[in-house]
């Protein structure tokens, strides 16, 4: 059997090269959507973390007439880190950083620099359930 050349349809190297081209632009256009999305995306685990830890420190507050300087005391459970076991699942460490009969503040800090900038993106949420983006990653 003979292949007849002129008969198969096929691709010029210049029109492969002018997909790659375009595919490269289109991957250069989206990346930095993809990572500030990503980014978001990450930062909801701090959040309800907060969340999370508000509600178990209003409860305390309930019994006790203050709110707790000792995230353990109130029960919260921090999750193993990612960057302290190679099982660890949490991206973000809490603390308290005002405990007292009228105010609490609580920060979520990341242990990952989501984006590689050299800065850990750190949220605060207060005892009236105010939330707010102190450092942006």
């Amino acid at each position: 059997m003979r292949l007849n050349y002129k008969q198969i349809r096929a691709l010029t190297l210049i029109e492969l090269l002018i997909v790659l081209v375009v595919m490269s632009i289109l991957a250069a256009l989206a990346l930095p959507r993809f990572l500030s999305m990503q980014a978001k995306v990450k930062s909801s685990e701090a959040r309800g973390m907060l969340k999370a830890a508000l509600v178990l420190e209003k409860a305390y507050y309930g019994q006790h007439g203050r709110y707790c300087v000792s995230l353990d005391s109130v029960g919260f459970v921090q999750q193993d880190l990612v960057t302290d076991q190679p099982s660890g699942t949490a991206r973000f460490r809490l603390a308290v950083l005002k405990a007292d009969e009228t105010e609490l503040q609580i920060t979520a800090t990341s242990v990952v620099d989501f984006d590689g900038d050299g800065r850990h993106s750190t949220w605060m949420i207060d005892q009236s359930g105010q939330m707010e983006e102190l450092v942006a990653d």
